[in-house]
């Protein structure tokens, strides 16, 4: 007999720095059980000090009982972890990079009597040049929905255009597609018109008082300035942001998204 109850999918902002890192340590457990979450999604390409992602981070969120890490632009920058886009399963680069560059862009999950795929992608709009993430998406989305209805798109893109295009795109098709990149939650959460849920970006798990997770004195300099002065994550207490959706698994079509902002102050 199929299982009736929905899948609840607990899907993370990208991850930024240690502060992103201590409030997955201090709230994830938490939120999951809250949530009662049955698969757990973060974007950890800027979890190593703002860029990149390392092994030991890495292994920390699988401990944590997240199920796939996705990516964007930042994950090449830590050259230890390049191995491990080919070995480790779980951890994404966005499909829509050119061959021959390390890694897969989607994976399929077993969560409880279901399969959950997990597709990344990133846009090129105001972004690297890559592949086309609608034409590589198509590609994906054939070959993963032989296998499940159940599709998470991770889309890793600045603008708001291009993501929103995208949502209607594959609207019918996935069972939700979120967007990442910009550390700014919005607040268009939506079920699309052929049952995919959507937001256009579902925020950060990093400092609060922050310019997208990095010192404002810094930022705010380079602005003034135009010096190409770095970045650096600004320690302060972090939240976490995501969106929980509720997939009906028969379908493949999203129930419900939600999202949600947890705070804390170390």
């Amino acid at each position: 007999m199929a299982d009736p109850k929905p899948i609840t999918a607990l899907l993370l902002g990208d991850v930024s720095g240690q502060p992103g890192s201590r409030a997955l340590f201090l709230g994830l457990n938490t939120l999951v059980k809250e949530t009662r979450a049955d698969v757990v999604i973060a974007n950890g390409e800027n979890a190593a000090n703002g860029f990149g992602l390392s092994v030991s981070l890495m292994n920390q969120f699988f401990n944590l009982g997240i199920h796939a890490i996705t990516s964007g632009n930042h994950i090449w920058q830590q050259e230890e972890l390049r191995p491990f886009l080919d070995s480790e399963k779980r951890l994404l680069r966005p499909a829509n990079y050119p061959p021959p560059v390390p890694g897969h862009g989607s994976v399929v999950l077993q969560i409880r009597e279901h399969k959950v795929a997990v597709l990344n992608l990133q846009g090129r709009q105001s972004m690297s040049p890559i592949d086309c993430p609608f034409r590589v998406g198509d590609e994906h989305i054939d070959r993963l929905s032989k296998q499940t209805k159940i599709i998470i798109v991770d889309f890793h893109a600045e603008n708001t255009t291009e993501k929103e295009a995208l949502g209607f795109y594959f609207d019918g098709r996935v069972s939700c597609v979120i967007g990442t990149h910009t550390h700014v939650q919005t607040a268009d959460e939506k079920i699309l018109p052929k049952g995919a849920a959507y937001i256009t970006d579902v925020g950060m798990c990093g400092p609060v008082k922050s310019v997208i997770g990095s010192d404002p004195a810094i930022s705010i300099a380079r602005s003034i300035s135009q010096m190409p002065l770095k970045s650096e994550i600004a320690d302060t207490p972090p939240m976490l942001q995501g969106v929980i959706v509720q997939i009906d698994p028969s379908s493949g079509k999203a129930l419900s998204i939600e999202r949600f902002t947890r705070y804390f102050s170390v």
